[in-house]
């Protein structure tokens, strides 16, 4: 039995997170088959998903200590619902914390938990709902922010409804959600999602606006969320080639949330926009130490290569490409497609998110995996989609400047390369590299043209 909990360890580790596995594996060692019990019909261990929830976790930080904490005290009382609401938001914090989805999954286990003895309770179901989003799973989580909405007039249940419309290219109706939102309760939170959805319509004055109020409102209560704003603020500052005011602003998450993953590849995808190609692998080294993602692993390794570290640089592309497929396909499959790798499980991956998620980028990243594939057409059919809501990002002018490049539209293709420079220190070091050899190969060839005729 021990054997066959080791693999089934190694299976749940890629599937549901670090953990849940470790979770689950110190469930079993603890508890008699009276408690998990084997259903021999249908040859498979039947789970108790309060008991799960209740496991303790190690830890020695002050959301470890939180959980354990509320833990214990839903041990203690049969009147539970209440802590067990709480600690699964605690495990949603870890979660976006740690960047460990199986803290999801211990959520989930805590909402259902609630629901079986109160199918209509509106907390539980906020909770599921957030879960659902986390998991991309947007159809559904529509579906319960609308069951929501029909019941009570509550500031979050618009933002869960308006976030699974947003991830679904439903930019129209999130609209009208976050505005419903913003008109309940402004707060850091709902001025995040404003100032979100304005810079995806393309007006990042409008977004560093509506940022700025939500760093504002953030609180040392609030540790995690007002770490985001500030930033998604570095984010839209570095975008609008303000490095030094993003450079305050990512300091500024790290002093609200120290060793916050996102805040530290901010850091430093800021020092690689100033050059400083050196200094910007110590913190995405960290970044990447905490949230072993594709977008972390991609970026420390374009650090190494343009730091001449290349073998390091290797290595951290292996663990990418070991992991990538499972953690985030979407930007693994940039990843390929960029890279020139695999294009076909890049094309697999793009067609496989584009199911769920009908957002610009994932028609962005469909859209490069068939340039990839050599379906040029099917490849401006999807970047037209990608770039119709207007939003100013280098990554989506770059390729569709490529995609036009390919399909012969060299005016669109210049157009588009022209939208993108003034935004390239967005963009990874190779990307812009690539950049400017495609903008370049374009005039000479536009040169050669006019003087031939």
């Amino acid at each position: 039995m021990l054997q066959v909990r080791r693999v089934s360890l190694l299976v749940l580790t890629l599937t549901i997170g670090v953990s849940v596995a470790l979770v689950l594996l110190r469930y079993f060692n603890s508890r008699s088959l009276s408690v998990a019990r084997v259903d021999r019909t249908q040859n498979k261990l039947s789970i108790d998903p309060l008991q799960i929830v209740l496991t303790p976790l190690a830890g020695d930080g002050e959301l470890d200590k939180e959980i354990r904490r509320l833990q214990a005290k839903a041990k203690e009382t049969t009147n539970r619902n209440s802590f067990l609401e709480r600690l699964g938001w605690a495990f949603v914090a870890k979660a976006r914390t740690s960047s460990d989805p199986g803290f999801y999954t211990l959520a989930e286990q805590a909402g259902r938990v609630i629901i079986e003895t109160a199918p209509t309770d509106a907390g539980a179901l906020l909770l599921l709902g957030h879960v659902r989003d986390a998991q991309h799973r947007f159809a559904e989580t529509e579906v319960i922010a609308r069951r929501l909405i029909a019941q009570r007039e509550f500031v979050f249940d618009y933002a869960l409804l308006g976030d699974a419309l947003m991830e679904q290219g439903k930019l129209s109706e999130a609209v009208g959600a976050y505005q419903k939102m913003i008109d309940l309760k402004p707060c850091l939170q709902t001025y995040s999602r404003v100032s979100h959805m304005r810079w995806l319509k393309g007006d990042l004055t409008g977004a560093i606006a509506v940022a700025g109020l939500a760093v504002s409102a953030g609180s040392p209560r609030e540790p995690e969320p007002t770490a985001w704003a500030y930033t998604r603020l570095a984010l839209y500052q570095l975008e609008r080639g303000e490095t030094e005011q993003a450079m305050r602003n990512s300091d500024l998450a790290l002093q609200a949330s120290p060793d916050y993953a996102p805040a530290l590849l901010m850091r430093g995808r800021i020092l690689l926009a100033q050059g400083d190609t050196v200094a910007a692998v110590a913190p995405l080294q960290r970044a990447a130490e905490i949230s072993p993602l594709p977008e972390y692993f991609w970026t420390l390794a374009e650090a190494l290569r343009a730091s001449d570290r290349i073998s390091e640089a290797e290595a951290v592309e292996t663990q990418l490409n070991a992991t990538g497929a499972v953690s985030d396909p979407r930007t693994f499959a940039l990843f390929l497609a960029s890279r020139g790798q695999n294009a076909t499980l890049a094309l697999r991956l793009a067609t496989s998110e584009l199911e769920s998620r009908h957002d610009v980028f994932t028609y962005d990243a469909l859209a490069w995996a068939q340039l990839a594939n050599g379906q040029v057409e099917k490849a401006r059919e999807n970047i037209a989609q990608a770039v119709a809501e207007g939003t100013k990002d280098a990554r989506l002018f770059y390729h569709a400047g490529a995609i036009a490049t390919a399909a012969g539209a060299t005016a669109d293709a210049l157009d588009f390369f022209g939208k993108a420079h003034p935004l390239e220190q967005t963009l990874m070091p190779s990307e812009r590299r690539a950049l400017a050899q495609r903008t370049a190969a374009l005039l000479d060839s536009a040169r050669q043209i006019s003087s031939a005729n």
